[in-house]
Parts: structure tokens; sequence; C-alpha cells
């Protein structure tokens, strides 16, 4: 598929089949994920791929009763967490070095994006879940001191096509050289 295609086309899943994953794919999903762009390629992300029902199950128990991805996380044949490690990038010596602070998160978010718009490319649906109990799924997950994880998907074939959400206008959000400038050339 071709990149602004999958870019376009791509939406939020919350319903999935039981169908596995093939492991070729899932090996390609993830090669997607180690070629993301990171902050002086310091690499900081990990990612921990879930099959195991009893730990899906473990991660429900993270996310709040109100979150809309609950039951995708235990439905889906593969959740994927993305830990990320603290203090490297953005970071001089430990210090951030912008005004942004550690910038594991744009790392983690940039591989994320590289998952989600490469399982479309595969036909299977994904969703962006960040809101959870960190503390808790890093326990679960074992992750290590020095890591947080920041972000999980659902991952499988999706149980009905997904609806279009409706986008703000071109000309509400890219302005030209100025924040409120009009992009005419459009």
């Amino acid at each position: 598929m071709e990149l602004l295609k999958a870019i376009r086309e791509r939406r939020s899943v919350r319903k999935y089949k039981g169908d596995a994953v093939p492991e070729e794919i899932l090996v390609e999903i993830l090669e997607a994920a180690r070629r993301s762009p990171s902050w002086a390629n310091t690499q900081i992300w990990r990612f921990i791929v879930v099959k195991d029902q009893k730990i899906k199950e473990g991660l429900l128990d993270c996310l709040g009763p109100n979150n809309p991805a609950r039951a995708a996380i235990v439905e889906a044949p593969v959740v994927i967490c993305v830990a990320a490690q603290r203090g490297v990038s953005g970071c001089h010596k430990g210090t951030p070095s912008t005004d942004k602070g550690d910038w594991f998160m744009f790392d983690a978010g940039i591989a994320m994006e590289h998952i989600v718009l490469a399982a479309w490319n595969f036909g299977l649906g994904t969703v962006h879940v960040g809101s959870f109990d960190a503390k808790k799924a890093e326990a679960l997950l074992q992750i290590p001191e020095g890591y947080s994880i920041a972000e999980m998907t659902p991952l499988g074939y999706f149980d009905e096509t997904p609806r279009e959400t409706p986008r703000k206008p071109f000309e509400e959000i890219v302005f030209l050289n100025t924040f409120g400038e009009p992009y005419k050339d459009r």
C-alpha cells in the first residue's frame, strides 16, 4: 500500500476478530517501528508484544472503566506496548537539552505511529491507547527502572470497517510563515 494512502485511510479500531496475526507480518510491523527516527538516533524505545491472554487481562485492569479501548485490549490477538528509556532522548548527560524536557514520549509516539501505519498496510487495525495506569502496567510487564511505558495498541483484523472521523479544515490548522496567517498557496 502506498504510504499516503495508508495515512489517509487509517482509522482507530476497537472491535477485533480473534484471527491470529501471521508471525511474518507481525515481524514486518515491528521492523517498521525499529526503523523509526529518534533523537540523535538514541533508539530508546522497547516493544513488548503481548499475546498471553492473562497478561492482556492484566493490561485491561490498568485501563479506567470508561476507556473505549477496554474490550479491544482483550479481544485483539496481539497488544503491542511501547516502553521508552528516560533521560536519554532530548538530553545531554541526563539533563534535557530543550524546553520540551525529556523526549522519550516523542520518540515512543513516532515509533507507535510507524506500527499503526504498517499494521494498516497489512489490513490490520490498531488504536492508540495512552490513558492507563502506567505504574501498574510497568509492574505487570516487568519494565525495568529507567524506562516508562508510553503507549499500547491492540492489533488484529478488524471486525467491522471503522468509520471515518471528521477532520478540521485545512485552513484552520495550516498557516504560512506565522501563526494565523492563511496558507493561500493551496
